[in-house]
This record gives structure tokens, sequence and C-alpha cells, in this order.
């Protein structure tokens, strides 16, 4: 990717910042301690940061918008969390990005994150590769590529971070026409930030032609636009002794077929 972009500042929070620190606020909610240091990545930070302190469970909260680069510049074991916010799928280097945070975190320290994930804007990828093979007889990407479900634990876990969790919000948004759905992302500054993108002008034509696909393959009976946008949420913690440890293979002290009764059958 490119140098990271940042969104664009609004003077109120918009609906997406909105919803992700009522998100926040709710998934801190179900974790049992007070958090004195934290640090918060986010693009609307000021908004989320007070959310964070009005719940109570946060006292000081730093704030950081997107850094344009991946190197971070934070210290080792300098808070007790690290909350990025809609930031990891921009990053070149997503492990090394979660690395830095697990680091800044102190032993036991909570690492929570939200990210555009799985089939986000699939539609208006699949669009762009219909119209770029239409009208210049070849394709390039248009919509950055999205972190899989399924590798999200795993980059959590090389990264370094103990009882990794993760889980995926799925929302169907609907618009007018999809000319008014690229204008949002500009809006919100996430255009496509890919080196590798195609350097050439979008000229009408092509922009008509991937209108044209996205309108015959992803439009409701009303003539809006559907437009997947997919979010998802990863825990983990910094390693400390007191945190719960896998027990050793074979040191179960009961068979499972004794607890469910059933015969034991060798493979």
């Amino acid at each position: 990717m490119a140098e990271r972009r940042r969104r664009r500042q609004q003077p109120d929070a918009n609906i997406l910042t909105r919803t992700v620190a009522e998100e926040l606020l709710e998934r801190l909610g179900v974790v049992n301690r007070r958090f004195e240091h934290v640090l918060l990545i986010a693009a609307e930070p000021q908004y989320i940061s007070e959310r964070l302190r009005e719940s109570g469970q946060v006292t000081d909260v730093v704030c950081k918008t997107p850094s344009p680069g991946d190197d971070l510049d934070l210290l080792d074991g300098q808070f007790d969390a690290v909350f990025s916010l809609l930031d990891l799928q921009g990053f070149n280097d997503v492990p090394g990005a979660l690395i830095q945070m697990r680091r800044a975190l102190k032993p036991d320290g909570l690492f929570l994150a939200c990210l555009f994930a799985g089939d986000t804007l699939s539609e208006l990828r699949q669009s762009w590769l219909a119209a770029e093979a239409l009208v210049t007889g070849g394709v390039s990407p248009r919509v950055a590529p999205m972190i899989d479900m399924r590798e999200l634990g795993g980059l959590l876990q090389r990264a370094g971070l103990a009882l990794p969790v993760a889980d995926l919000d799925r929302t169907i948004v609907r618009y007018a026409d999809a000319i008014a759905l690229i204008h949002e992302i500009r809006a919100l500054g996430y255009s496509n930030p890919l080196t590798d993108r195609s350097r050439r002008p979008v000229t009408r034509t092509l922009l008509g032609a991937a209108v044209n696909a996205y309108h015959s393959n992803f439009a409701d009976a009303d003539g809006r636009i559907r437009a997947t946008i997919e979010v998802a949420w990863a825990t983990g913690w910094s390693p400390h002794d007191s945190q719960q440890q896998p027990l050793k293979p074979g040191s179960a002290k009961a068979r499972l077929a004794d607890a469910l009764k059933v015969e034991e059958k060798k493979l």
C-alpha cells in the first residue's frame, strides 16, 4: 500500500464513529477491570475518548490519529490497554503493527481492535473488475483487499498476544446509487491506498461501466444498491503468568467417553 490515508476531519463525529464507540463501550463493559492509561488510535478519537471517560472504566486516554506509515512510534510497556479502531486494514505490515501495539502494553494489558474485513465492499470490487475488463481489456486493483476472518486469530497469536478472540459483524447498507457509495468512501478517507493501483485517471466511460455493472448485479427491486460492510473485532492480552494456560496434551484426568457415557472406540 502507499502512504496510509487519513480520514477527513469533520466538525461532528459521523455515524460510523459513533457506532464503533458504542460497540467498544459495550465490549469493555464485560471486562471486569478499570484501565488507568489507555492508547486510542482512531480517525476521530476525540468523540470516542470522551465516551470512554464517561464510562468510568478508563481514566487517562492518549489519542493518536492513524499514522501515514507503519511506524507507530510507541514506547514499550506504556499502556494498560490499546484500542485500534478502523485502522488496521490500512497497514502494509499488519503483523508488524500488532507487534508494536502488543509491545506498548504492560503485562496483562488489553488489546482491542476493530477493522474492515472479510467481504467488505465486495460488490464494488467486482464491479470495478468487470468494468476494467470491459473497457481496458485488463484489470487493476481499485478496492484494497480485506483481512480474512480465518487469518485474524492467527495474526493475533503471531504478534504474541495471549487468549486471542475474533468475531465479525456483517451489515448490508443501501445507497441510492453507486456514485453515492463512492462519494461516501472518499469523504471518509478510505479511497484506494494500494501502491500497485492503476495510475490512469478514471474516465467517464470506465466509471459508467462500473456503475452499470454494480446496478446490474447488486440492485434491489426499488433501484437502490447494496454494499456489504463486515467489521471484525479482535481481542487479545499481553502475556502474563496469571493468565489461564492451556493444559499439556495427555494431562487429562478423566476420559471424555466416560463423561458422555459412551463406549470408546479407537481409530
